[in-house]
């Protein structure tokens, strides 16, 4: 009896169990229905789109950024794609041993050079946080599919397509042009301030323009991105492309430069330091736009590595610095014709007035000398610019004083900035007694000593101004007070619709200048060609120019001393200028030229000059005899038979053999040196 009703107890204890167990996997299967009701019925549309966007990934098309041509058509900036090896670092290698262990396992499947590692490292301090980085750029098919082939033994490294931009004439122009680098951390806030629509354009883009014209006309040149949604596997790889909405190609910029006349400066100046800047004065284009030494922009195409940036950075020539633009220079005696237009404006002196230049001019005890202390006599206006009489225009500063002088010479854009369509551009300086009161902290050195006044007229004391604004006031001068906005870009083309978009330079309020005061300093500029500084390099031009010559100290010299450029050392030499324009009654072209430490303004700038006017009006090209001797310093008249520029090949858009040779696989790298600068420059003077 006690047995059953032990059964008993035993079987109701397990049918409650069993209840208990069958409510639990109810409850569980209720629950587990429920959330199946609430997933497929109320989250159903959010759930879905979710798995549609694991399932499909949309990813941005970087726009061919556009392209460069100078005014004839000669393209100086252009794209091609090749494929490069990058890292992805958190995805991969955790720390520095296991990247280095990384970077040496793909060295044994894909060519990786010393180079190529200095250059990674770089990147890797410059762009900390980046997705990733290029460890080998331009790979051959061959280089591609070895590390296709192997590719599961490299985590965190893959092989990405990209556009590469290419300068074909590497450094001619590269100041003009600037060039493009990847977006560092600084550039990548700054566009997080920019508009949803902008962010959104520049989502896959790594690379930006950096200095010039890349720089300045950023949004033209890159144009608008696309996208294309592809299917992606569980490991986020594509599988699939199912749509696709192609980019919009950047515009194209025809500059007003012409390429040819650049490159023909440039080989002039050989391996001197300088400036030059020519221009037309009817409507402020920009012909040329020189500074030297240059770079090749290619270098920073796909990231430069330390050791060649600090080959440009650490040089004494410094040739990262665009002097067109912020190189700052006493005018010297290029600024006499400014002074005499100024005294003439103001009422402060007659073109008739003569001075007698003794070789010397005394204030306050202090003796202002001539060159070698030698005197021209007496000297009117006129006289006074061919012979260039230091003496005239120390009296003429002193008589003006310097707040007169400031009031006179700032309209013609002394000390002010030009707005060319260039970002960096700096201001110069143009002094005055405010001037100096804002420049100076302490009381003593705020007051302006009326000896400060005198060496400003013969360009020199606080002077200092850029061969642009130099340039720009010239063609001012002689265009009877015309005054333009300098312009870079002549024309914006949209490569889809072919539509051009004319950038006429910015027309200023003129200057009212006399016709009879500028019909004088014409004749005494022309006067400077024929019987002044200029006349041996201008002699048997067919056509009538005129100009100025300038020697500038860069350094001082000690009142009771004199200049010896023999006992100096180079960079301590004074600078050679010179302002021009031709032809001189109804001038097309203007020009200012410095070439730095090189001595007086007609042994080595007057005679770049004089090419440029050759070339431009009458399609000269210079001999190799004479080439050598301007770009040597030693010559000032023509040499030999001038070639005719028609007659030297024509640059033009690549050939699919230039193409070729910078696709994949291809041997020559995209920064290879371009052809002699002779091949690639001259060419047919096209009418203007």
């Amino acid at each position: 009896m006690t047995e059953l009703k032990d059964v008993e107890q035993e079987v109701s204890r397990f049918r409650l169990r069993l209840l208990a167990a069958a409510l639990f996997v109810l409850l569980a299967f209720g629950l587990l229905a429920a959330r199946l009701v609430h997933l497929q019925v109320f989250r159903h549309d959010e759930l879905a789109t979710q798995a549609e966007a694991n399932r499909i990934a949309v990813v941005p098309i970087v726009p061919n950024r556009g392209l460069i041509v100078d005014r004839n058509g000669v393209v100086l900036a252009t794209n091609y794609s090749a494929y490069t090896l990058e890292l992805a670092p958190q995805r991969g290698a955790s720390g520095a041993a296991e990247l280095e262990a990384l970077i040496d396992e793909l060295a044994t499947v894909v060519e990786i050079g010393p180079r190529d590692r200095r250059r990674f490292k770089r990147l890797q301090e410059e762009l900390k946080g980046a997705d990733s980085l290029p460890i080998r750029t331009r790979l051959s098919d061959e280089e591609v599919a070895r590390f296709m082939a192997q590719r599961f033994r490299f985590p965190g490294a893959d092989i990405k397509a990209r556009l590469f931009r290419h300068y074909p004439l590497g450094e001619t122009g590269s100041h003009l042009l600037g060039y493009i680098g990847r977006i560092n951390p600084a550039e990548k806030k700054v566009m997080e301030d920019w508009d949803e629509a902008e962010q959104g354009n520049y989502k896959g883009t790594d690379y930006i323009g950096k200095l010039g014209l890349e720089q300045r006309y950023e949004r033209e040149l890159h144009g608008t991105a696309g996208f294309e949604q592809v299917e992606t596997s569980a490991g986020g790889r594509a599988v699939r492309r199912l749509s696709s909405h192609p980019p919009t190609p950047g515009d194209k910029l025809v500059l007003s430069i012409d390429i040819r006349l650049q490159a023909l400066v440039e080989e002039m100046f050989g391996d001197r330091r300088g400036a030059l800047v020519a221009l037309d004065p009817r409507n402020g284009e920009v012909l040329a736009f020189v500074s030297k030494p240059t770079f090749d922009p290619n270098l920073f195409v796909d990231g430069i590595d330390a050791e060649s940036w600090r080959e440009l950075n650490e040089s004494p020539d410094k040739p990262l610095l665009n002097r067109a633009l912020r190189g700052t220079y006493p005018p010297g005696s290029t600024f006499k014709p400014f002074m005499a237009m100024a005294a003439l404006n103001s009422g402060k002196r007659g073109a008739g007035t003569i001075i007698n230049d003794g070789g010397s001019f005394q204030f306050g005890g202090h003796t202002f000398r001539s060159y070698g202390d030698k005197g021209v006599g007496p000297v009117d206006m006129h006289r006074s610019i061919v012979k260039s009489s230091n003496v005239y225009y120390y009296s003429l500063a002193n008589e003006m004083g310097v707040d007169l002088i400031h009031e006179q010479l700032e309209p013609f854009g002394f000390g002010v900035r030009t707005g060319i369509d260039m970002d960096g551009e700096v201001t110069g300086v143009l002094p005055s007694t405010d001037w100096k009161k804002r420049y100076y902290k302490k009381p003593e050195q705020q007051r302006w000593y009326a000896g400060e006044t005198i060496s400003l007229g013969i360009g020199q004391g606080y002077n200092n101004f850029t061969m642009l604004q130099l340039a720009s006031a010239a063609g001012t001068l002689v265009s009877g007070g015309q005054r333009f906005r300098p312009r870079l870009v002549r024309e914006v083309e949209d490569v889809i619709s072919g539509q051009r978009q004319r950038l006429s330079s910015d027309a200023l309020e003129p200057l009212p200048l006399k016709p009879e005061h500028v019909a004088l300093i014409r004749s005494a500029m022309h006067g400077v060609t024929q019987e002044g500084t200029g006349t041996r390099v201008f002699a048997g031009a067919p056509y009538a120019s005129g100009g100025k010559t300038g020697t500038a100290q860069a350094v001082g010299v000690g009142r009771n001393e004199k200049y010896n450029a023999a006992k100096l050392e180079e960079f301590k030499r004074d600078h050679s200028l010179y302002i021009a324009a031709a032809p001189i009654d109804s001038p097309t072209v203007v020009l200012a030229v410095v070439v730095e430490n090189a001595g007086f303004g007609a042994a080595a700038a007057a005679p770049i000059a004089r090419r440029v006017f050759d070339y431009l009006l009458l399609g000269h090209w210079p001999s190799e005899e004479d080439m050598a001797a301007t770009r040597e310093g030693r010559s000032a008249a023509p040499v030999g038979t001038p070639r005719v520029a028609a007659e030297m090949p024509l640059p033009g858009p690549p050939s699919a053999a230039d193409i070729a040779a910078s696709a994949p696989g291809a041997a020559a790298a995209a920064s290879a040196p371009p052809p002699a600068l002779r091949q690639a420059a001259a060419a047919q003077v096209p009418a203007r």
